[in-house]
């Protein structure tokens, strides 16, 4: 239950970040799309070094204590916590607004990345208040908080983006290169302002997380009073705190890590490749500018799409933690691997149809959100190569948190690493010997998912935590997408040839087809499932709001209503047990 309350709150957050992301994109533009991108890569490695890790250490050893009745040593590693959050975010914060010329791939970025690094400081206390309710195994206030916070981010980036590219003066002289320089300046405030939305939403949040904590103080300080357990030392609270956050920062950090790598080699490779000693001033802003936009068209466009499906991993893995941890901690190794995969599969019904539907309707989609034309095609062709990543990073997330759970918590960081290598020689040598530019980057992404999950795969394979059946995990999830794909291709298609011939704005045509499309794809895809009993209806009560959708698959036919018994039946039934 509360991993459906956490994946629904990440697809709402998710499809709020994509309905912002089209208008702010408009705005931006691929070029500040790329400065964004740039500096939001480092960001994300700043916030994983102070912060990103916290809520999942939090949750798991909190809830360790509170399985055992440590109510005392619980408070205390939270204080532990926040007290660690504020050192470390503080002194990165700093870093980043001191050393940001040295940690982004263009100049440009700089100012963006420097607005960034206050919100690593407040992200950090956010963090350690969101794994604290996490612990109490309660995700609605996380859930609140991430969607106001996506909401903040939302309207205040949309408006201080267009605020600050008004502040940018036309320049005196109309010439190509001062309407070029005016163009990327412009991009560059807009970028700018999108992190400003980012700063502000977390503020909006972490405003929210501190008024329920003072709200639950009174019930936690009754708790803390009545415990009969010996206290912990502080200093023994830090040592458990920065032995289990170390390999989760090293993980998650190498994890993230391949946007920044892949960042610097593109534009290191692309520009070094088109630029030298002797390319006038001019021309070699032109390469930086056009290299900077394709970037942004990946980074921007094409991986934004892919990340709704894999936050339902993502929710689920928080979700799980302390929930395996628990059960781990009472030797309940068996109920541990049932529920390690019955989430496996619950998230593969998920993830597998998501890829293909992205795959099918690739271009559909991306046409819906980022309309733009000069980059439409290759940001749709960028999806198309990126949906496989969708499956891969979902499982790959999934038995990170198994492995971590367990107690292995180097083993993701190792295999991570090693993918990370592997990843970043193959995409250097993609630019080194071919032309196709930011393709390069999706086909290297995608081989560092498939190389991660291999080796988890084995890992937890070898340490008997998780017993994958294939076929039924993978194979008939995939073959009921291929014939929901079929169902949405006709239907988009069809739709669109007709409306083609009464409505002259192929967006609004795309629009209105694309939406029956998809809804159709998913009764298809369900009916699939149920129909052929690859997903029973006992089965589908064990998904998150089970009951709501069991109704729904009886009131569209997919599944046939029971038959109620008869009064008389049921009494007679009653006296002959009674007998």
């Amino acid at each position: 239950m509360q991993a459906g309350i956490l994946a629904m709150t990440g697809i709402i957050v998710r499809i709020i970040g994509l309905l912002y992301r089209g208008p702010l994109t408009a705005i931006l533009g691929d070029e500040g799309n790329g400065y964004y991108g740039y500096a939001y890569d480092c960001y994300t490695i700043a916030l994983l070094i102070s912060s990103y890790s916290i809520p999942s250490a939090i949750s798991r050893i909190i809830s360790g204590k509170l399985a055992v009745g440590e109510y005392v040593n619980a408070q205390r590693f939270f204080r532990c916590a926040m007290y660690y959050v504020c050192a470390v975010g503080g002194v990165i914060a700093l870093i980043l607004m001191i050393f940001a010329p040295s940690f982004v791939a263009d100049a440009n970025a700089v100012p963006v990345l420097r607005v960034f690094a206050p919100t690593v400081f407040l992200c950090g206390i956010l963090g350690v208040l969101r794994g604290y309710f996490q612990a109490h195994r309660t995700m609605v206030q996380t859930s609140v908080s991430q969607i106001l916070e996506q909401i903040g981010n939302a309207i205040i980036s949309i408006l201080m983006a267009l605020l600050l590219r008004a502040t940018v003066s036309m320049p005196q002289e109309e010439t190509q290169a001062a309407m070029e320089a005016y163009q990327t300046t412009r991009a560059a405030r807009g970028a700018m302002g999108s992190a400003v939305g980012t700063g502000a939403g977390v503020v909006i949040a972490l405003v929210f997380m501190t008024m329920l904590y003072m709200s639950n103080r009174p019930y936690v300080q009754e708790r803390v009073y009545y415990d009969v357990h010996r206290p912990q030392k502080m200093s023994r609270l830090f040592g458990t705190l920065i032995a289990y956050v170390t390999p989760f920062i090293f993980s998650t950090f190498i994890y993230n890590f391949v946007s920044y790598v892949n960042q610097r080699i593109f534009s290191a490779v692309e520009v070094s490749r088109q630029v030298n000693v002797l390319t006038p001033e001019a021309e070699a802003l032109q390469i930086r500018a056009r290299t900077a936009a394709q970037y942004g068209v990946f980074s921007g466009k094409a991986l934004v799409l892919t990340n709704i499906p894999i936050a339902i991993a993502a929710a689920v893995s928080a979700a799980m933690i302390p929930e395996i941890a628990g059960l781990l901690a009472r030797r309940k190794k068996k109920t541990a691997r049932r529920r390690c995969d019955q989430v496996i599969r619950l998230t593969m019904l998920v993830a597998i149809p998501c890829a293909v539907g992205m795959l099918t309707l690739a271009r559909p989609i991306t046409m819906l959100l980022f309309p733009q034309q000069e980059s439409l095609s290759r940001a749709s062709f960028l999806l198309m190569v990126l949906s496989v990543t969708v499956v891969l990073y979902s499982l790959s997330t999934l038995t990170n948190a198994i492995l971590q759970s367990a107690g292995f918590i180097w083993r993701p960081a190792l295999h991570a690493l090693a993918a990370l290598v592997a990843e970043a020689l193959i995409l250097y040598l993609l630019l080194l010997v071919t032309e196709i530019g930011n393709f390069a980057i999706a086909i290297a992404v995608v081989l560092h998912a498939l190389i991660t999950c291999i080796l988890n795969h084995f890992a937890i394979r070898r340490k008997r935590l998780s017993r994958t059946n294939v076929q039924e995990v993978f194979l008939h999830p995939f073959l009921a997408s291929l014939g929901m794909a079929v169902a949405a291709a006709a239907v988009y298609y069809s739709l669109w040839a007709l409306l083609g011939l009464l409505i002259g704005s192929a967006w609004f045509v795309n629009l209105l087809s694309v939406f029956p499309a998809i809804l159709f794809a998913i009764w298809v895809y369900f009916a699939i499932l149920l129909k052929t009993g690859i997903v029973s209806e006992e089965e589908l009560l064990r998904f998150p709001k089970g009951q709501t959708l069991r109704r729904l698959a009886r009131k569209t036919g997919i599944l046939k209503k029971t038959k109620a018994k008869s009064r008389s039946g049921s009494k007679s039934q009653t006296r002959r047990r009674r007998r």
